[in-house]
């Protein structure tokens, strides 16, 4: 991967279920990098969303790749059948994982990018083993399970200290730093600053009047 253009990913999660269909078209047209996919189970985080059916059927729909977001209690179990169903890029906790490297290794195997997403609250020490391995590393800056939250500040630290990670091991090229939650044209140049470079947007992108518009302020081409 190469980290010379900022990559945007709109969120399902903020689009409309009911128009599903409409709203993907909308996304790519606009000229979205990739559709984001937000998993949960109801157990790792307090939300339920859509499971492999899901997937599977945008996989058919899709002119874009799909970046599927697993926050569930039990990834080893079932990374690879999102893969599998569709996902380019599989990203799953660091939390919730019990091998870590190997699900990394699977992934890989399978044909996949394969991404891990840390919490708010949990110590980047759980990452820095992992930097030789991934594709990108997902760097909450809400908690999650809904969408339409604020962005935590904080999460600039840890954004310029997974930058640092990269650095350090000659991967700064090689690996993106993805920024998910809350963000929007308030925070998108201090995300960006700190060292993401491929960012997560719902509610802003989905919301907006003219997505296409919305784009390319989160790129910083307006």
């Amino acid at each position: 991967m190469s980290n010379k253009r900022i990559l945007v990913a709109p969120s399902l999660l903020a689009a409309d279920p009911l128009r599903f269909g409409d709203d993907l078209a909308l996304a790519e047209a606009a000229g979205a990098d990739m559709h984001h996919v937000d998993v949960m189970d109801g157990h790792f985080v307090p939300n339920l969303t859509y499971g492999l059916p899901f997937v599977r059927a945008l996989k058919k729909h899709c002119r874009i790749p799909l970046d599927v977001h697993i926050m569930v209690s039990n990834p080893d179990a079932v990374a690879l059948d999102y893969v599998e169903a569709g996902a380019d890029i599989l990203v799953f906790h660091v939390e919730a994982a019990v091998h870590a490297h190997r699900l990394i290794q699977t992934i890989h195997a399978k044909g996949a990018k394969a991404g891990i997403a840390v919490n708010p609250g949990t110590s980047l020490s759980l990452v820095e083993p992992l930097v030789p391995y991934v594709d990108l590393i997902n760097v909450m800056s809400v908690n999650p399970g809904f969408g339409g939250q604020s962005f935590i500040p904080e999460s600039l630290e840890r954004i310029r200290a997974v930058k640092k990670m990269l650095e350090q091991r000659r991967r700064v090229d090689e690996v993106y730093i993805q920024v998910d939650g809350g963000i929007n044209a308030e925070t998108v140049d201090s995300v960006v600053d700190a060292g993401a470079n491929f960012l997560v947007a719902g509610t802003f992108f989905y919301g907006a009047p003219d997505r296409k518009q919305a784009l390319q302020i989160l790129r910083g081409e307006a």
